[in-house]
């Protein structure tokens, strides 16, 4: 019987056939993301990251080594293991990233709205006439 040790050298399973498919994916995930800057549907400084995203994924199905390093850097044995643990780091620093610019723009908001009820205050004759007459007759 055969025994893994934890000092095994990382081994990429990949077949030909989930390389390519692999490619495909990163190449289709970096067009979308263009589409969705043309569209003005995202934002240029948030799709810098989703792209490099891609061409990482690209990387990684083109040059399956670059799969084993990752896995001898975080000190597993299972390309899969340290695949898994680097994607969910990336979505953990991704959201922490997305609540903290949420956080900003709630802020953003709030005094925005606070200067707008202060403005309304102090010019309170503009605001009633920019109202439309309802008929109460």
């Amino acid at each position: 019987m055969r025994v893994l040790l934890a000092t095994t050298e990382p081994v990429v399973r990949l077949t030909p056939q989930a390389r390519i498919i692999a490619a495909v994916l990163a190449l289709a995930f970096m067009l979308l993301i263009l589409d969705l800057i043309r569209r003005d549907r995202l934002l240029e400084r948030y799709s810098i990251v989703w792209f490099l995203l891609g061409l990482a994924m690209l990387a990684g199905a083109a040059f399956p080594i670059l799969l084993e390093l990752l896995a001898r850097a975080l000190g597993v044995r299972d390309v899969t293991i340290a695949l898994f643990s680097a994607v969910l780091l990336l979505l953990l620093g991704l959201a922490l990233n997305f609540s903290v610019i949420a956080s900003r723009q709630a802020r953003q908001i709030t005094r925005l709205a606070q200067q707008s009820a202060i403005e309304t205050i102090e010019q309170p004759g503009e605001l009633e006439s920019t109202r439309p007459e309802i008929d109460r007759g």
